[in-house]
């Protein structure tokens, strides 16, 4: 993964922590936070703050705090040590010793929060959003990845992407928890305009692995995506009636590193996939199988675990 291109990480972090998000956040940014909220847990707070000082306590431009006991999730702002109108979300979309994938999404004016893939709430900013350069979580919660991501729709609006306020509110997950080999249904199969998301980390001594996208009731593979990290290539190829067709290898630069954090998307175009990695297009790989709705599974296999896969 080239560091140009690579935004931060955190991995199995101990709570309470701190951290600070180098460079801040900017509109179409997204902060990731996948874990679980312990058993018999009664709250835990996630805080986008204006550095981490206690004595005086920095501001709090945005408080998302989970009441699970109470069935409902309060957000809010601290300003100069006093705290604004509650703004409360009765319903709970965590669940005590159970896992969450929380998605906060930064635009211009608001948060938009999605929670397991589904769109929770919008908090509109009473502070400005260049101010947050620190995340905070406290609590009885148990964080297994923290990352700082771009753009989910980094290709252009011609490029037929569906726009990240759609894609927020309308992911669907392949698995919660696939591990590797992973092998998902692609419910209805692929058309123009879906997109499949994998988010995931290289094993630290990777030396390759694969993404297949198959056709339904057979051996055929529409795309085939394999990074092979000794040769920094990123194969593409199809294996269509029993045979592989022509490799595709060209690539300006290689977006993916041994022990690193990453996210694929994948988006049908009418004639084309286009796959990004990390928020930056790289590839554009032309159909060899027509007929998309055949193209009903997901594998990922290798030198890889995989956090999260949705079709969206």
């Amino acid at each position: 993964m080239s560091t140009s291109q690579a935004r931060q990480t955190f991995l199995k972090p101990t709570v309470p922590f701190s951290w600070t998000i180098q460079g801040g956040l900017i509109p179409g940014e997204m902060v990731l936070i996948q874990g679980s909220v312990l058993s018999g847990a009664d709250r835990f707070q996630v805080d986008l703050t204006c550095g981490s000082s206690v004595a005086p306590r920095a501001d709090v431009v945005f408080h998302l705090n989970p009441r699970l006991k109470k069935g409902c999730v309060v957000s809010n702002t601290l300003h100069q040590e006093r705290w604004g109108h509650e703004e409360i979300l009765r319903l709970m979309p965590f669940k005590a010793g159970a896992s969450f994938e929380l998605v906060l999404l930064a635009l211009q004016d608001r948060f938009k929060v999605a929670v397991n893939g589904a769109h929770v709430l919008d908090y509109k900013h009473r502070l400005g959003l260049e101010l947050v350069d620190t995340l905070a979580i406290s609590g009885k919660v148990k964080v297994d990845a923290v990352a700082i991501l771009p753009h989910i729709s980094s290709f252009s609006p011609e490029d037929g992407a569906t726009n990240q306020h759609a894609a927020l509110s309308s992911m669907v997950a392949i698995s919660a928890d696939p591990g590797v080999p992973f092998s998902g249904e692609l419910v209805g199969g692929l058309s123009v305009g879906r997109s499949i998301a994998i988010r995931g980390q290289t094993n630290q001594m990777a030396e390759s692995f694969a993404v297949n996208l198959r056709v339904c009731n057979s051996d055929d593979i529409a795309l085939h995506l394999n990074p092979r990290f000794k040769q920094e290539v990123c194969v593409r190829n199809s294996f269509l009636s029993g045979c592989w067709g022509d490799e595709e290898r060209h690539l300006t630069s290689f977006p993916f590193g041994p022990g690193q954090y990453f996210e694929i998307i994948i988006l049908c175009n009418l004639q084309q996939f286009l796959i990004a990695v990390n928020g930056v297009h790289q590839i554009a790989y032309k159909h060899r199988v027509q007929d998309l709705r055949q193209v009903t599974r997901l594998e990922v296999k290798g030198d890889v675990s995989v956090m999260d896969a949705r079709l969206m």
